[in-house]
């Protein structure tokens, strides 16, 4: 306990004295100083660049599409306030709804084969491979290039009706289908090529895997646990955290994803729109029909839906994620 001094000496610790003829145990705020003004003004200096920026190129353009989403407005045109009318006229959007069904396909079926194989390659690399750099550093080369217009040109012409995959399918006596002009089989490319996009989860997993203690996996051996049991009950929960991390970086990025499915489909999301994902469908609406009222209104429908997944995925992670020192 500090002793309280005279009020020409510090009240407490670190603190400017009372003033005089002040209640006693008044307690002044500490001094500034030219030296800390000079400090201040210096780390407001360098973070005036970054301020300006938050707010001219991101605050400033969120706030504009919110305001733009109550409107009518086409490029070269006014604002015209219509309230709630591009959030009903959704609902009576047929494509609206496809794009809806689209996307959701697309991450429900991909993101959970994305997960499970970056898992198991983690799992593999885990047991003392040899050359595992080498491995490593090639598993994770395809995440590079993971969204990119060459990987996705590149994808097209490996699916195309005379591509490198139905000629694959030939050498065993199988007639390649025709992947990118059959709706039923269309979006089956833009799932494997995210799937490949696996290295950066798998890097994640392989060093949350080195941090689980050695100790838990020699007791279970003793108690004469095989590998599936120790997997299930010895690595899923220690590494569950980094499980959960994973799975909210790899949903949001499926939701947001744009570049495989326009260079796929040449920005048209067909056939049929069975690849019109939904952030392709806003890129039309913003910028093939400069509907930017309702390009805006859609942005934040999929701003609530990302949010609403997200919060979900935490609010269920309470039953299989488990935290050092957690008590249950």
């Amino acid at each position: 306990m500090t002793e309280v001094r005279t009020d020409r000496t510090l009240s407490r610790e670190g603190q400017a004295p009372s003033r005089p003829g002040a209640p006693a145990g008044e307690v002044r705020g500490p001094k500034w100083t030219k030296m800390a003004k000079r400090d201040a003004l210096a780390a407001y200096g360098f973070l005036g660049p970054w301020i300006l920026g938050l707010l001219a190129i991101t605050a400033f353009p969120i706030l504009a599409s919110l305001y733009l989403s109550f409107t009518n407005y086409s490029a070269g045109g006014t604002p015209d306030w219509i309230g709630l009318g591009n959030y009903q006229r959704m609902l009576e959007d047929p494509r609206f709804w496809k794009s809806l069904q689209v996307t959701a396909t697309y991450v429900l079926v991909s993101v959970p084969v994305l997960l499970g194989f970056a898992l198991l390659l983690a799992v593999a690399l885990n047991t003392g491979l040899r050359l595992m750099p080498l491995y490593r550093s090639a598993y994770y080369l395809p995440s590079l290039l993971g969204g990119s217009v060459a990987l996705a040109v590149l994808w097209r012409r490996l699916f195309a009706q005379e591509g490198l995959v139905n000629d694959v399918l030939g050498w065993i006596g199988v007639v390649g289908p025709a992947w990118l002009s059959d709706p039923a089989l269309a979006l089956i490319p833009l799932m494997v090529l995210n799937v490949t996009t696996f290295g950066a989860p798998m890097v994640i997993f392989l060093a949350a895997l080195r941090q689980v203690p050695q100790e838990l996996y020699d007791a279970a051996a003793v108690d004469g646990a095989g590998a599936p049991r120790k997997f299930w009950s010895i690595t899923l929960p220690q590494i569950s955290p980094v499980v959960l991390f994973n799975a909210v970086i790899t949903l949001i990025g499926a939701f947001q994803a744009f570049t495989s499915a326009y260079i796929v489909s040449g920005g048209t999301g067909g056939p049929v729109d069975s690849t019109l994902f939904y952030t392709l469908y806003l890129y039309q609406t913003g910028f093939n029909y400069f509907d930017f009222g309702y390009a805006s209104a859609l942005a934040w429908v999929l701003l609530v839906i990302i949010a609403a997944v997200t919060a979900s995925t935490f609010i269920g992670s309470r039953r299989f994620v488990f935290y050092g020192g957690d008590s249950r």
